[in-house]
């Protein structure tokens, strides 16, 4: 993992973190080309997204401040109008969406993951599984929270708290699944990014 003991990003690092940036891009946006990927459940479709895949190997693989500052400028690039959030959208207005929580929960889904795997001195899969198993609580607990509110506020809906996690349980399934995988990748990667950041 890259964790410089200085507050400042070597060109590795960068280049690491821009890397994330993209990814988190393409993972908002594969069901556009890739279709299939829509899955029906329960009723109703879920899009395998890749965002909180990508913002919780940010944190395992770049540690707490890299992996959630690559978040923020991913939020950034979107915000200024590049179409990298889902469905090709972009601008300020989508963190107001009942959906916009979650956007903004990608930047602590990072540090959170990051800040337990940098506690461990030797992170194994425990360690991993741990810190990606809260990177989705918080995930999950920031942006389910904004769509309670979003909806019972400004939307102009009205739903329980309760109901507002049963909209997003079938992304949260969805989300679980791909959490035990990206522990997984994580264990391999972690090693080579940390040998490539060293002869940085």
């Amino acid at each position: 993992m890259v964790n410089r003991s200085k507050n400042d990003f070597h060109t590795i690092d960068l280049t690491l973190g821009a890397l994330f940036v993209g990814l988190m891009a393409i993972g908002a946006n594969i069901v556009v080309w890739l279709p299939f990927l829509k899955v029906t459940f329960g009723g109703a479709t879920v899009e395998i997204t890749l965002q909180t895949f990508f913002a919780t190997l940010a944190g395992l693989m770049l540690g707490r401040r890299l992996g959630a500052f690559s978040m923020f400028v991913y939020c950034m690039v979107g915000i200024i109008g590049v179409p990298v959030f889902a469905d090709m959208q972009a601008g300020f207005a989508q963190l107001m969406t009942p959906t916009g929580g979650f956007i903004l929960s990608f930047i602590f889904v990072a540090w959170i993951a990051g800040y337990i795997v940098e506690k461990s001195s030797s992170p194994s899969f425990a360690t991993y599984i741990t810190a990606s198993f809260a990177g989705l609580l918080v995930n999950y607990g920031i942006g389910t929270s904004f769509l309670y509110l979003a909806l019972n506020t400004w939307i102009g809906g009205a739903i329980s708290y309760g109901g507002a996690w049963v909209i997003m349980l079938p992304f949260l399934i969805k989300d679980t699944g791909l959490t035990f995988l990206v522990a997984s990748l994580a264990v391999i990667l972690v090693k080579r990014v940390s040998f490539i950041s060293k002869l940085a």
